[in-house]
């Protein structure tokens, strides 16, 4: 295996918009050796707005239209988190995200897509669906059905907004709408539609003949079209027009021209007038040579682009170009937007409307030919091309079938669990050890358990654990709450209350602030899981390890938690006592300090939900019996000294 390389540039993917996809997926093929990648997302699976309406309608999986992009940041070889941003630091050069510590970056780039535009309209926020963002629009969609069905059919649906996509949805909303209703077993003729628009005439950007095609397509389904009434605001069950009065709906739908995110405002980056991000034909930020940006949330300056999901797929390959050129000191190339786009536009069935150059046509083969180059491009992110693995060592001739059999299969444990010691080896190798005799040892190898156990003195008993974990996610910070986790629910076996806890992290070597920067992820993850059970993280020590990878690893460690708690004993099931007791160090890097002699079947129970009551009983009855038993030793030693 190659030593890997030490991180020495971190570039920030903040969303998991069309853009960064394709950047994901241009690195990954061609990786640039000490530069690591990390996308932050709100949600893990992303979706393909293009697939958005055949989606609604019915005629699209959840996996067809979207992209996973847990598979897609691992062959990138990029760190994952599920999170979004809500500001940066562009002195410190961090993201804030809402739920994890500060993100760092050497390089930043944004594609978080648009907001809708709900603030302008008094009771748009809390009375109109939004369509966007739409990583979220089919949890609403799929409430606003069941509301629908619940009503028994009988529902007004308005949608705000006469856009390409506007009418789309809504066109697909009908079509999933009526069949639902029908299939329930109710009239679907309680349904009925509308769509609302501020714009003299709907599809206001389009030809006049593309524009004519949906006139006809709206009124044979039977939906009602008001365009130049001015929404002035809404109101629980309608909609207040200007001109036009009030318009009853029972569900609202808001597509209206979209908005940046808010937290843009206050980022420190330029803006234009409507609050837009600034960026040149190089899709850079400027005055700030590390930042860039696509997609819906930009403005770009050679000219006003559609916010449409068309134009961010062809800025991915510009941006990803340019972003490798900024790593590697190259100048940057122009991006170059198409003049006429492609617009295949849906109408609920599998039928549609295309148009470019004032050319328009419509059939069910246009809609085959928009499904063709949809799944296309999905087909670029969900089959990810086999890139050549680096060749393996060779085995020396020495190693027999059954040498070769075992090391196979050491390949194929998983990092938590799988990655222990087997119980048949460790019990062979704790036999082998004549621990110093103590008489306040009540728990320890000669009877190894989940945690030793150390009297003290007092009510109270001294429990001893350490646990600890190789890095099995990619994220510093998870891992420090996966291993907090882990130790305490050794302490929590026992019947323990935890008290304090000593950590010991490992993390590759590298610059020293890529260091510092996952040891302290590492540590805000354990220690947010300590404060929560009350458990002081008093302590511990670090170090460094040089990574033997084909290809660095994000978050490549380990991290342990090392305990000793105090506390009454009690039934494993009840709640413990308090105190602290003198706690000594130890160096098993195992479960249990002082034994656990790879009771693996019972660990592997309790992984599950924890054995059963009655299983549960006999080794807590087995304890307490030692501990009496060790007690009374004292008591009647006592009387003898006596």
């Amino acid at each position: 295996m190659k030593a890997a390389t030490p991180v020495l540039k971190d570039v920030v993917l903040v969303g998991a918009g069309h853009s960064h996809v394709t950047v994901l997926r241009m690195f990954g093929m061609k990786p640039i050796p000490g530069v690591r990648l990390t996308l932050i997302s709100r949600e893990v699976h992303t979706p393909y707005s293009g697939m958005l309406p055949g989606l609604i309608a019915g005629h699209y999986g959840f996996d067809d239209a979207h992209i996973d992009t847990g598979p897609l940041a691992r062959f990138a070889g990029a760190r994952l988190y599920q999170d979004e941003a809500v500001d940066l630091d562009l002195a410190g050069r961090h993201v804030i995200c809402r739920r994890r510590p500060p993100v760092p970056y050497d390089l930043l780039s944004l594609n978080i897509g648009s907001t809708p535009n709900t603030a302008d309209v008094p009771g748009a926020s809390e009375h109109a669906i939004p369509v966007k963002p739409i990583d979220g629009f089919l949890r609403r969609f799929e409430a606003l059905q069941a509301r629908v069905l619940a009503r028994k059919g009988r529902t007004a649906v308005a949608l705000v907004g006469a856009g390409a996509g506007g009418v789309e949805l809504l066109l697909a909303v009908e079509h999933r709408l009526r069949q639902a209703v029908t299939r329930a077993g109710f009239d679907a003729s309680g349904l009925s539609f509308v769509l609302v628009s501020d714009v003299p005439d709907i599809l206001p950007s389009f030809p006049a003949a593309f524009r004519a095609r949906f006139h006809a397509v709206l009124a044979a389904r039977g939906i009602a079209v008001i365009t130049g009434a001015p929404v002035t605001r809404v109101e629980a069950g309608r909609l207040m027009l200007a001109g036009y009065g009030p318009l009853a709906a029972d569900e609202i739908l808001w597509t209206t021209q979209a908005a940046p995110a808010r937290w843009l405002a206050k980022a420190g980056l330029p803006l234009e007038a409507r609050g837009f991000l600034r960026v040149d034909q190089t899709l850079r930020v400027p005055g700030h040579d590390n930042v860039f940006a696509a997609g819906d949330t930009i403005a770009f300056s050679g000219r006003e682009l559609p916010k449409s999901g068309v134009y961010a797929v062809r800025a991915g390959p510009a941006l990803a170009e340019n972003i490798r050129r900024t790593l590697t000191g190259r100048s940057l190339r122009r991006f170059r937007p198409q003049r006429e786009a492609l617009y295949l536009v849906s109408t609920g069935g599998r039928h549609a409307v295309g148009s470019r150059n004032g050319l328009v046509v419509e059939g069910d083969w246009v809609w085959r030919w928009k499904d063709w180059i949809d799944r296309r491009f999905m087909r670029k992110f969900n089959e990810l091309p086999e890139m050549a693995p680096a060749p393996a060592a060779a085995l020396p001739p020495l190693a027999d079938r059954e040498a070769l059999k075992e090391i196979s299969a050491i390949a194929m444990r998983c990092g938590g669990c799988g990655a222990k010691v087997g119980a048949t080896v460790l019990s062979r190798a704790l036999a082998s050890i004549e621990p110093a005799a103590r008489a306040d040892v009540v728990v320890g190898l000669d009877a190894p358990d989940d945690a030793a156990l150390v009297d003290v003195g007092g009510e109270q008993l001294s429990l001893q654990t350490v646990d600890y974990f190789r890095a099995i996610v990619d994220d510093p910070y998870t891992l420090g709450k996966i291993a907090a986790n882990h130790s305490l629910g050794d302490v929590y076996a026992m019947g323990g209350e935890p008290q304090t806890a000593l950590a010991i992290a490992t993390v590759p070597y590298g610059l020293e602030s890529k260091v510092e920067a996952d040891l302290c992820a590492m540590m805000a993850g354990a220690n947010e899981v300590l404060r929560e059970a009350g458990c002081a993280l008093v302590g511990g020590r670090r170090t460094r390890a040089r990574l033997c990878r084909e290809r660095a690893r994000p978050g490549d460690g380990g991290a342990t938690q090392r305990r000793s708690r105090a506390r009454r004993w009690a039934h494993p099931h009840q709640a413990a006592g308090h105190g602290h007791a003198a706690c000594r160090r130890h160096a098993w890097q195992g479960k249990g300090a002082l034994g656990h002699g790879g009771d693996r079947s019972h660990d592997c129970v309790e992984r599950q939900g924890g054995p059963n009551p009655a299983a549960a009983r006999r080794p807590c009855r087995d304890r307490r019996d030692r501990v009496r038993s060790h007690r009374a030793s004292h008591r009647d030693g006592a009387r003898l000294r006596g």
